[in-house]
């Protein structure tokens, strides 16, 4: 352990020395410490390694660290080279350019076919920052003939974090090797990646696409792209399917309109419905990326009739996705779309049989309220806001109330519902009576002990509604907060 801390410390202890005393008595050390019989020792001193080598001239470096560098580069210990692995681009910029040719790219490729799998995965990790190290003058020939086949080889490892791996850094190349190259080389690669048996690999290919598309356009990959894309959106983790959505907006752009429409229209859809909450939220805010991308005009013909269909879905969680795509289409779409298709339809849903729906109606009416003219606020949001204001359900009245209060304030007018002579609403509207000036003869005793025992039976109520809640519904922070801190503590 005493070992481990002093060769943890021993390359930025160098920096700090003179270059007579890092030569005489910290390069010996480092020796001593690379061969030390603990492998947890020499793996630290991998690290040191990188920080003593940016002190040395190239001849010294040949002569008291290479060695000891080219054993760590073989050591019995997979932990030793993984930690090679692992610094590789660190130790290519210590060293040089002369001696990374020489000995640094035949170590890489011993790494590359390394018998332990997390070797292999960690020096696939490492290729394009390699490849981008190497000098601008002979550098493709270099990846060509002492990188590349190696890749090759990786790209059909039985293991599946090395191929991830590769995976997400060999897309990188195509932009070092150039266009002929990467339909020559690479592209046959990327495609066998898009087929292989593990989502994560095909994902990495995916999440790269910009730099192929870069150099080659993205064309070229479309139709085996599309079978790649559709095996991940049905895939059984719904975190792969979340991957594959927040790269829809990107491969959008990449593949154009048409192509999105005939191909990956119908998925993106599909994931409105889908039965985590989370995707469904991530779908609703990819419909809004790509009608930023594709414009209110394709958004009107292709995506605001499929979304408002689903306000007469009998499952109340898709009915209630529609509010959420409402919320989040009516700033990309605009005050014309969103009053003559999207405003109907919320109002309509103001009737709806389910409570978390209504409360939702409200919630939407204040999100969209100032997209809205005033004509639409005064005539058609505002009753319906009064109306649901006058709701049996708890909740529905206070997001009602909430509304109704932001319209206000949008119309201009002194009609908010929280005036001083109205009676208080049923969550907490009187919660702060405790701290303005009592008036003359204001009762402090019985009346006030009565009006903290019926806030804490109003609380307690609230709460058990508050945790029978569906799980998909969001409680806000104000709401917990006003749930469990009762007035009458707040009085004590």
């Amino acid at each position: 352990m005493v070992r481990r801390a002093a060769a943890s410390k021993l390359g930025e202890f160098a920096k700090v020395l003179e270059l007579d005393s890092v030569k005489s008595e910290i390069v010996p050390l480092f020796t001593n410490l690379a061969s030390d019989e603990q492998d947890s020792v020499r793996l630290l001193a991998v690290e040191a390694c990188v920080s003593i080598a940016q002190l040395l001239s190239q001849e010294d470096l040949e002569a008291l660290v290479m060695p000891t560098l080219r054993q760590a580069a073989e050591d019995k210990s997979w932990r030793v080279r993984y930690m090679v692995a692992d610094k590789f681009s660190e130790l290519q910029k210590a060293v040089g350019p002369k001696i990374t040719l020489n000995d640094l790219i035949p170590a890489f490729q011993n790494l590359l076919k390394d018998c332990e799998a997390e070797v292999r995965a960690a020096a696939a990790h490492k290729v394009k920052e390699l490849c981008e190290n190497l000098p601008a003058e002979g550098r493709e020939t270099i990846i060509m003939n002492q990188i590349l086949p190696f890749i090759k080889e990786l790209v059909s490892d039985t293991n599946q974090h090395v191929k991830s791996a590769l995976a997400s850094v060999i897309m990188g190349l195509s932009t070092i090797l150039g266009k002929e190259n990467t339909i020559e080389h690479l592209l046959p690669l990327f495609l066998a990646q898009l087929k292989d048996e593990c989502p994560e690999v095909r994902l990495n290919i995916i999440s790269n696409l910009d730099c192929v598309n870069e150099v080659i356009g993205i064309r070229q990959l479309s139709q085996s792209l599309l079978p790649a894309i559709v095996e991940l959106a049905e895939d059984a983790k719904w975190r792969v399917r979340l991957a594959i959505i927040e790269y829809m907006p990107l491969l959008a752009g990449q593949l154009g309109m048409e192509f999105f429409d005939e191909k990956l229209n119908s998925l993106c859809m599909a994931w409105l419905v889908d039965h985590v909450y989370a995707i469904r939220e991530a779908a609703t805010n990819n419909l809004m990326k790509l009608v930023q991308k594709f414009g209110t005009e394709w958004a009107q013909n292709t995506i605001v009739p499929k979304v408002l269909v689903m306000a007469n879905d009998p499952n109340y969680l898709h009915r209630m996705t529609t509010l959420f795509c409402i919320n989040a289409l009516s700033g990309a779409c605009g005050q014309e779309i969103t009053t003559k298709q999207m405003l109907p339809i919320v109002l309509k849903m103001a009737g709806d049989q389910v409570a978390n729906v209504r409360f939702n109606v409200a919630k939407s009416l204040q999100k969209i309220g100032p997209i809205l003219d005033t004509d639409a606020l005064q005539e058609e949001v505002k009753p319906v806001l009064q109306k649901l204001g006058q709701d049996e359900d708890m909740d529905v009245k206070y997001f009602a109330q909430e509304a109704i209060s932001a319209v206000a304030q949008r119309l201009r007018k002194p009609d908010c519902p929280a005036k001083a002579s109205e009676e208080p609403s049923a969550r907490g509207a009187d919660k702060n009576h405790f701290l303005r000036p009592r008036g003359p003869g204001e009762d402090t005793g019985k009346a006030h002990r009565e009006r903290a025992a019926r806030a804490v039976s109003e609380e307690a109520v609230e709460a058990a509604r508050l945790q029978t809640r569906p799980r998909d519904q969001h409680v806000s922070c104000m709401e917990i907060l006003e749930t469990h801190l009762p007035n009458w503590k707040l009085q004590n």
